[in-house]
This record gives structure tokens, sequence and C-alpha cells, in this order.
């Protein structure tokens, strides 16, 4: 693809994963780019990788630029293999280039992947490496969503070099926020920080106040487009998304063998649906668990239920607790419900499991034998009302 210039003499030369469909569980429809920056000065600057196999295809990138060999620095911002993987191959074309790291955790990853032959330099949050008219700033932003995570910032021209902050799983030939759907590329930085950073809150929220006291005209992430137009927005997006502070809205998650679960989670929906509370319903056999943990990011009431089979709740829902409780969603009130034919342990697990995801229990798990009356329907849902 053609080589952006978002600066004069900076330039995206990342590339576009046109047919990635799924990242570590997180589902990602519409592709995903790994972006990496190229900066022309004295010192001739790269700013993150790509993945391994698209090795050939950043350095292509990069020689309708400059000589990867002349390349100084390699900067690297985070360690995961979607950002650092072709520093080897980089380094061995690149054979004078120093490869900048954070410390101690960014020194640390590194070497654990690629060894410690490769000529690095560790730096410290507020360190300044001066390229020749301009200076690179690091600022460490950890478990954001890494140990050794930073962001690179350069004063003179005003950009942010992100990393995983403010990203989104998009591929676009088109890089600039203001050339793509801004509420597509909203909905994509949603579910990127939801499935990704979600568990470091506090930590995006300092990020964010040093991000804030900058100046800046670009924010370029490692990841779907580069914010110009709507810097403020996506800020605004962040500081929302990072709040923990829930809506009055309910997410209902449910497997069903027979439909005597389904029906059980139809009743729960009425009752939030009578106490005028905006309710999102999910059967887990056709929806996936990246697309729900995006309405459970707001979302008060987490409602989950399941059959029993064999003993124990349905794969795809312990899936999906298996999943919430990584992400660690904060400040939520769950209840468990389900059907069963003899042992009914399933509704009990999945209570359980909620308790694990630190959310408040608003009652006992509601459980059915076999297939629910009406009148057990009816109940179901004055119980619901009640609690909320």
């Amino acid at each position: 693809m053609s080589i952006l210039e978002i600066k004069k003499g900076i330039y995206n030369v990342g590339v576009e994963d046109w047919n990635l469909r799924n990242f570590h569980g997180y589902s990602t429809s519409r592709g995903t780019s790994y972006n990496a920056y190229l900066i022309i000065d004295d010192k001739i600057t790269l700013i993150d990788t790509v993945k391994k196999h698209f090795s050939e295809e950043l350095l292509k990138n990069i020689s309708e630029i400059v000589d990867p060999e002349k390349i100084d620095y390699i900067i690297s911002n985070h360690v995961e293999m979607d950002h650092s993987g072709a520093i080897p191959c980089l380094a061995e074309k690149a054979k004078n280039a120093i490869i900048v790291t954070s410390d101690p955790n960014g020194i640390k990853g590194l070497e654990a992947h690629y060894g410690k032959k490769l000529n690095y330099m560790v730096v410290k949050s507020g360190e300044e490496l001066t390229i020749g008219k301009r200076k690179l700033v690091f600022v460490a932003t950890p478990m954001v969503h890494w140990p050794d995570n930073m962001v690179t910032y350069c004063p003179e021209e005003k950009i942010l070099f992100s990393n995983d902050a403010f990203g989104q799983h998009y591929a676009s030939n088109l890089k600039m926020d203001y050339e793509n759907n801004l509420e597509v590329i909203y909905e994509e930085a949603k579910k990127y920080y939801t499935n990704i950073v979600m568990p470091y809150g506090m930590q995006t929220r300092k990020a964010l106040e040093i991000v804030k006291s900058l100046d800046i005209d670009i924010i370029a992430p490692s990841h779907g487009v580069i914010w110009k137009e709507n810097i403020k927005g996506i800020l605004e997006k962040y500081e929302y998304f990072s709040n923990d502070i829930p809506e009055e809205e309910a997410v209902i998650v449910y497997d069903s063998m027979w439909n005597s679960t389904k029906k059980m989670a139809f009743s729960i929906l009425d009752a939030f649906t009578k106490k005028r509370i905006k309710t999102y319903i999910f059967d887990l056999k056709v929806n996936d668990i990246s697309d729900i943990m995006v309405k459970v990011l707001k979302a008060k009431y987490i409602i989950v239920g399941s059959p029993t089979l064999n003993n124990n709740m349905l794969p795809t829902v312990a899936a999906l607790l298996t999943y919430m409780r990584g992400l660690a969603p904060k400040n939520k009130k769950a209840l468990a419900f389900g059907s069963f034919g003899w042992g009914g342990q399933s509704i009990g697990q999945v209570n359980e499991e909620l308790k694990k995801c630190n959310m408040e229990i608003m009652a006992d798990p509601i459980k059915i034998q076999y297939i629910p009356t009406k009148e057990q329907l009816e109940e179901i849902e004055k119980t619901i009302q009640s609690l909320i």
C-alpha cells in the first residue's frame, strides 16, 4: 500500500492485516493494522514494528523512503509480538541500529523473546533522545496493557506515538481518522478498550492525565487509524470508558439446551423492560463473547444463565465467565439463573464464578427444574423487579 506522510519527514510505514479475525479470543471482524512510524532526521528512527510474518512488507515500505540499513534507532514501545515481531529481521538489516526499550520491563521482555545479543538501550520515564532537529520523550505507561508499555512523544511535531492506547483493531487503506466513518472507529476503539485495556482502568486514567498535559496535534497509535481531527473526542471516550461508573443498563447472557433457560432469560428481560432499564440479551450460541463484553463495560447488572450438562455449566458459559473474570469489570451487580433436570449444579457454579469476578450478588441463584411453567416465569419476573 502507499506510504502515508503524516508530517514532513514522518511516515506511517506499517501494514494492514486485512484477514485477522481473532486476537486472543477477541473477534476482529474488521481486521487490524500494525502501525510503524519512520522519522527521517539526522538519526533515522523507526517507532515500533509489526508481526514477524509481515517483516518483509515492513522492509519494503521503509525502502520506499530510505535504505533500511541506515536506520539508527528502533523504538520498542511494547514487547508484545504484534509490535516487536519484526525487530530481529530489522536488526539483521540495520546492523548498527540501537533498539530503545523501557527500563526495566522492556529490556527483560525483549531479551526473553529475542536474546541478549541485539544492540539494546534502556530508557526511563521522562528521559529524552535527540535525533537531530527533533527529540523524543519517553513516558512510561505501565499496565496499559503490559508492564513494559511506554509511549513516545515528539514535542517539535506535537505527535504522540501512543502504542496500544487509543488504538482499534481496524484495517483501512485510508489511515487518518477523518477519512473513515467516525462512528465505526469509535465503536472499534470501545471494543479494543474493553477487550484489551479494561482491567487497567486506574492505570489508563493516570496515563490520560499525562496525555492531557501534552501539546498534541496527532495521536499515532499502533493499531487502526491515526487521530488528528478527533483527538478531543477519543480522549473524552477514554475518560468515559475508564471511569468505572456503570450506567443503568443490564446484560443478560445465557445458553440453553431445550429452551427452558432461554424462557427464563426472556422473563428476566421482561422485568427489566417494565422497569424501563435498557437491557441487552445475548444467546451464547450466536454471539461472540468479545462483542458481549462491549455492553458489559458500562452495564450495572450482569445476569448469566446456564442449564446443567454432566454436572457442569455449558462450556460456552464457562468460557464467557473465564474471559470476563480476566477483564475484571468493576462495580457490577450480578445474578445467576438456569434450568436443570436432576443435579442442577451449574447454577451454583455460575454464581461462584460471578463472585470470583468481584461482582455484588443480587440474590440467591434462580433455578427451575425441567420446563418452567407460566406461573414460575411470572414469579421470576416479579423477583427481578423487586431486586432492581
